[in-house]
């Protein structure tokens, strides 16, 4: 059991990146889509771009969308209105109607009034007879035919033929002859609505009808037989073959969903997408092993693969027209501020392989991302510029507008019908590129506890709070610091290190020496050195702790893991030489561990730059009357000595790089010490 449990412990990383692998594949696998996978593309009013394709199976065209709408709404006009006739007192009506006009006429004569009213009453029984309505709702006015229910019959009459308000006024001009007569009676229903409807609308019968003649129409269009030619190669897909490939598709997707076994698909994917893992993970181990052996990097960038996949995953779920608004440019961006160019850019490209299981169009979405993942690449040197940014993700927007018109002119052969509402979903992505990009760095930064470009900004400002403790402590020191930051800074320039990241860590290598600021010399200015007093495994105790003390406060102070490495590394497991010879010549057998460093020796090009530049820059005080060549020897002494000692054994660090540093170094202290011909006062 003891065995067992010391094997698991010993194998804590291997375990680690097993169970990230697996999550991260069964994580992709679930989100992918497991039916049927019609193998073509294809768009209406574009070019089948494969072969002649014939029928693989027999199936059934249906009918599409606006087809069946078009069939209902011509049902609908052929079901006629159902009018139900009412019961209506016409002798109560007449003689309550004739009393109005009588009292609205008063100036005529008896014998006009008579014949008036007489008039009248031959038009009501007329009208009522016809039978009355109003009006027909607006919602009925495409129907032609009506049908009256007078109890035991149903007597079928076109809409013209029953009286409404509409056509009043020309069944009163039938019947009245007298020009004076038709004049009153007309002035008269124009100006009182005194006419009740006898006719009412029966919804319920017509809506039953409808809906029974809906329920029969027939949703296919045609059969297809096995073997018959759908489509010829370069032919242009017309509406009607849109339809009969869409028809295809969707029996294809119904007939292999039948056969496949849903087991045999996930392995499928999952063999697929674990090809794609393991070629990050092979790519980290051989030319980025130091991300390769940091579990939370490897994490940060599968989370971020993952992330992109399932939000581009549910976008095709809801809907394609939709898919470049996913800011998939953001992934290398945010991978280079962590990270590199190499890095960003290689997960972007599996990121985009995977999706092109998901997306339709496949070539072009690969197409057009890669395009953009290598434009972000290319274009985003400095985060910390705003500037940068927004140029860079103009740049994107370009790529993705100048692809997508080009893939148009492809298809389409001309510039109708190209799409703006495409060109506004890329402008969409540039914002959220630029609107989320920091947000996630800052995030990450603090789930993870990595360190972006735009942190070493803001930790390399000179009046942070802890900086400006060091400069009021221990001046001497943050001079010094302020020294080794730009010759560190410069010679990572030189050989292609992080200088944002070693500048921050210069500034900050010797926060301890807050602690017992005047056992330092660099600010002992009283002339007073406190070590005269003390043994030198004393003196070289308070030297040693330092650094302790330094990672004690940046802990404290929530200084990042990655700036606190080169607190611990700047001496590495080095001597303090001094102390160790003072003490050697007391006692020769003095134990020599007492004033050796704890390192650890640096173990990146950064820790190593650092190093280098602390040791010549606190060194160089020591030079009297320097000269050129005094100050070349010093250079070559100090830093073969960390050669020798095998402080830079651990550091990917190669001896060309080291020579440059060291004519670096020798160029910046000829410029600091002004080596010149003295003028006469």
């Amino acid at each position: 059991m003891k065995k067992f449990i010391n094997s698991i412990y010993k194998n804590t990383n291997f375990i680690y990146k097993t169970i990230i692998f697996l999550s991260a594949l069964l994580s992709i696998v679930y989100f992918f889509p497991f039916e049927g996978k019609f193998q073509y593309e294809f768009n209406e009013n574009k070019f089948w771009q494969y072969d002649d394709l014939y029928a693989p199976f027999d199936f059934t065209v249906e009918k599409s969308t606006e087809e069946i709408q078009h069939e209902k709404d011509s049902l609908k006009k052929n079901i006629p209105v159902y009018l139900n006739k009412n019961n209506l007192d016409i002798g109560a009506l007449i003689e309550k109607i004739n009393r109005q006009i009588e009292e609205n006429n008063s100036n005529l004569s008896k014998q006009q009034l008579s014949s008036l009213l007489k008039k009248n009453k031959k038009i009501l029984r007329y009208i009522y007879k016809k039978g009355y309505l109003k009006k027909i709702p607006d919602s009925l006015d495409y129907v032609d035919k009506l049908i009256i229910n007078e109890g035991k019959n149903f007597i079928q009459k076109d809409r013209n033929k029953i009286i409404t308000q509409d056509n009043l006024d020309k069944n009163i001009e039938n019947i009245v002859a007298d020009k004076d007569i038709l004049k009153s009676l007309m002035s008269f229903y124009h100006n009182y609505d005194v006419l009740p409807d006898n006719l009412s609308i029966d919804y319920n019968k017509r809506n039953l009808n409808i809906k029974a003649s809906i329920q029969n129409i027939d949703k296919k269009k045609k059969d297809i037989q096995k073997g018959d030619l759908l489509i010829s190669k370069g032919e242009k897909i017309t509406p009607d073959t849109y339809q009969l490939l869409s028809s295809l598709k969707e029996n294809f997707s119904l007939q292999r969903n039948k056969q496949r076994n849903k087991l045999w698909v996930f392995i499928g994917y999952s063999l697929l997408v674990a090809i794609v893992l393991l070629m990050l993970f092979m790519f980290l181990k051989k030319y980025r092993p130091e991300i390769y052996e940091n579990n939370v990097k490897i994490s940060l960038i599968l989370f971020n693969m993952l992330l992109l996949i399932i939000l581009t995953t549910l976008t095709v779920k809801y809907n394609t027209r939709y898919i470049f608004l996913v800011p998939l440019a953001i992934l290398p961006l945010i991978l280079k501020a962590f990270f590199d160019a190499r890095v960003g850019l290689f997960v972007h490209v599996l990121t985009i392989l995977l999706l092109g299981f998901v997306v339709p169009n496949s070539f072009e979405f690969i197409f057009l991302q890669i395009m953009a993942g290598i434009v972000t690449i290319l274009t985003v040197s400095e985060l910390t510029k705003r500037s940068n940014l927004f140029s860079s993700v103009g740049n994107i927007i370009l790529i993705y507008i100048i692809g997508y018109f080009a893939f148009h002119l492809i298809h389409e052969g001309n510039v109708e019908k190209i799409s703006l509402e495409i060109f506004g979903l890329f402008l969409l992505n540039g914002i959220l590129t630029i609107a989320l990009s920091h947000q996630l760095i800052l995030i990450y930064e603090k789930i993870f506890g990595l360190v972006s470009d735009v942190s070493l900004l803001e930790l390399s400002n000179t009046n942070s709070k802890l900086l400006k403790r060091l400069a009021d402590k221990a001046p001497g020191t943050f001079n010094h610091s302020l020294q080794v930051a730009n010759l560190a800074e410069a010679a990572a320039n030189e050989v292609n290190a992080n200088a944002l990241l070693v500048r921050a860590g210069a500034l900050y290598h010797d926060i301890g020496k807050m602690m017992n600021p005047f056992y330092f010399t660099e600010n002992q200015i009283s002339g007073v050195n406190r070590h005269d007093d003390l043994e030198p495994e004393e003196s070289a105790k308070i030297i040693i702790n330092h650094v302790l003390d330094g990672i004690e406060i940046a802990r404290k102070n929530n200084i990042p893991d990655r700036i606190i490495d080169f607190i611990r590394t700047h001496h590495g497991k080095g001597l303090v030489w001094y102390f160790y010879k003072k003490a050697l010549e007391k006692d020769p057998d003095v134990d020599k561990e007492k004033f050796r460093y704890p390192g650890p020796n640096p173990f990146s090009k950064e820790t190593a730059v650092l190093m280098m530049a602390d040791a010549v820059e606190a060194a160089s005080k020591s030079l009297r009357e320097p000269t050129a060549e005094k100050i070349d020897n010093f250079v070559d002494k100090i830093i073969d000595g960390q050669l020798h000692s095998g402080l830079l054994d651990n550091a990917n660090i190669t001896m060309k790089e080291v020579s440059a540093i060291k004519k670096l170094f020798k160029k910046k202290l000829k410029n600091i010490y002004h080596l010149r011909v003295e003028y006469p006062e």
